[in-house]
């Protein structure tokens, strides 16, 4: 049997939003830009979030250049929208890194 998650009402993300620092609602997903010292940097954090992604068998679009690392998070299986299963793993990576 396919389940498909519960897409959140955007009052229920942007709440759930106050406690996830720089995380932004962008164009029906979340949003985290981080900047470090080096691409070396950037490379090590993608690697801990892979570990993490993997765990929580959901993957992030991440997009690297050079020391910047942007993340979106949707649910594939709702549509493309944003669920608990997305402010899961946003929490999860805002216990990884140090922008």
């Amino acid at each position: 049997m396919f389940f498909m998650r519960q897409p959140l009402e955007t009052f229920q993300i942007q709440a759930a939003l106050i406690g996830l620092d720089g995380w932004t609602l962008d164009n029906g997903k979340l949003l985290k830009f981080y900047v470090f010292i080096d691409f070396k940097a950037a490379l090590v954090f993608i690697n801990q979030l892979g570990e993490v992604a993997e765990k929580l068998n959901h993957h992030p679009e991440i997009l690297n250049s050079w020391n910047k690392v942007t993340l979106r998070l949707s649910t594939h299986d709702a549509g493309n929208q944003v669920t608990e299963k997305d402010l899961t793993l946003a929490r999860a990576i805002q216990s990884l890194a140090v922008s």
